[in-house]
């Protein structure tokens, strides 16, 4: 695991212009200032000491309190994080929604074993190493035979991939590197399900210090080794931009002690929800079944949703303040932990999602026509394998062992809810639904859609649900 800390220096245009360039805490102490300064930017730069910069950051400081927690929502600081799990990337995403970043993504980069972060790293009790290894060993086995059988399967059967005719068939080099990428997409989006959470990944995050605080004290409380390690690191190259907060990231009793009561509900959960027993009739997975609850605001009426969408021309365009308003609860029975890792990340709203396994999917709702039959032969007995390691997930869980994520894939289901404003669920469903979008996460966005429209009739053809094309 790494952790570096990424400074932001003027451009050279900005340089030219003369404009100031200030380090991140100076830029937080300068905006502090105009609470109790009404002369301007001019007069609080010249009192700044370009030979001494820190000092100038404390004599401001000394004016303005930097226990005021919107102080630090004024210093910048990015981070590149490499080597974490795909778990421990999913919690990042949980405790920082309003990050600006990007995650390495597994529907375009080919894993391997190798990949795989070490059982002490994670924390993987001594008596479970070996079997938490060779279980490891079998998926990633198993995501290989899986990845075979999709290629296989869309070279024998072209049309399967949704890309237009003219394109296969079009022999321009650059055409033909398009097709090899779409084609290679296909195979990932539907093999991944067979990867651990175990595997490696890489975050970048850009936000404000006082998120960083917020993540640190979370991190540095968590019972997960991997969790407090990036904690600690997180915490010293915060160190790097914003010295002056450090003393506020380090573990917190109170976090320490939710986490706690939410891990033993967790458990409590699992021990009362039906036992994971796949069924080889249905394969291991569970329907996601969607719902969705809607509250209009007083006096806002169904009419006024559908008008609301009058000048919304595409997805980032205006809508009225009714949809605005509109509190929206939506989410699925059952979803796989691929899936969650993307709908995780919208920035709005309240997620919840207890990662209980419910079900194992590997797509084979993806199969249809002619050459179904011999691709369902390839995939069905690696689904064996994906099961057991959601059934030693929830096995682990029910005994109250906190590594038991690590056991998990990413076709583990769970349930998923998120709590929003109407605006923004369309927005999401419109995303998700539109070109490039993951066949598996375009079906719930769907599904969803087909509920709001039972109550907001007018709105179809108004909300710009797309056809999930590949790109």
């Amino acid at each position: 695991m790494k952790v570096t800390h990424v400074a932001v220096c003027p451009s050279e245009a900005s340089k030219r212009a003369g404009r100031p360039a200030l380090t991140p805490e100076l830029l937080a102490a300068s905006g502090a200032r105009y609470s109790r300064n009404n002369e301007g930017l001019e007069s609080i730069l010249s009192r700044i000491d370009p030979n001494d910069l820190e000092k100038s950051v404390d004599s401001i400081f000394k004016m303005v309190d930097y226990g005021h927690q919107s102080i630090a929502d004024m210093v910048p600081v990015a981070m590149f994080i490499d080597n974490i799990s795909i778990w421990l990337a999913y919690y990042l995403w949980t405790l920082c929604p309003l990050a600006g970043g990007q995650e390495s993504s597994t529907r375009y980069l080919k894993m391997s074993l190798d990949g795989l972060i070490a059982p002490e790293e994670l924390g993987i009790p001594a008596g479970q190493t070996e079997e938490w290894k060779d279980l490891m060993a079998r998926c990633f086995q198993s995501y290989q035979a899986a990845l075979t059988a999709w290629e296989t399967h869309s070279e024998l059967h072209p049309a399967v991939m949704g890309i237009p005719r003219s394109l296969l068939e079009d022999a321009a080099p650059a055409s033909r590197k398009k097709v090899a990428r779409m084609r290679r997409n296909y195979a990932f989006d539907r093999a991944r399900y067979f990867l651990p959470v175990g595997a490696a990944t890489n975050v970048m995050l850009l936000m404000t210090a006082r998120a960083w605080v917020h993540l640190c004290q979370h991190l540095l409380s968590h019972a997960l080794p991997e969790a407090r390690r990036l904690g600690e690191l997180a915490r010293d190259e915060l160190a790097l931009s914003a010295p002056r907060l450090i003393k506020h990231a380090r573990r917190s009793e109170p976090h320490e002690r939710i986490q706690q009561a939410e891990f033993a509900a967790l458990v409590a959960r699992a021990r009362a929800q039906a036992a994971f027993a796949p069924n080889d009739a249905s394969d291991g997975d569970q329907p996601a079944v969607p719902f969705l609850s809607v509250a209009l605001p007083p006096g806002v009426s169904a009419e006024q949703i559908a008008n609301d969408l009058a000048w919304h021309s595409n997805r980032y365009a205006p809508v009225g303040s009714g949809l605005q308003r509109a509190s929206v609860r939506f989410g699925w029975s059952a979803v796989g932990f691929a899936e969650i890792r993307d709908l995780n990340r919208h920035r709005t709203g309240t997620k919840y999602c207890p990662l209980a396994p419910v079900g194992f999917y590997f797509a084979l709702d993806q199969l249809a026509g002619d050459g179904a039959p011999a691709a369902l032969a390839r995939l069905r007995p690696e689904g064996a394998v994906g099961r057991s390691a959601s059934t030693r997930a929830s096995q682990l869980l029910q005994a109250g062992e906190p590594t038991y994520i690590y056991w998990s894939l990413l076709g583990a289901q769970y349930p998923y809810e998120h709590t929003t404003t109407a605006d923004k669920f369309l927005y999401e469903a419109e995303l998700r639904t539109g070109v490039g979008a993951h066949f598996r996460y375009a079906k719930h966005l769907r599904d969803a859609l087909a509920l709001w429209y039972e109550q907001f009739p007018r709105t179809r053809g108004l909300v710009l649900e797309g056809a999930a094309e590949p790109e």
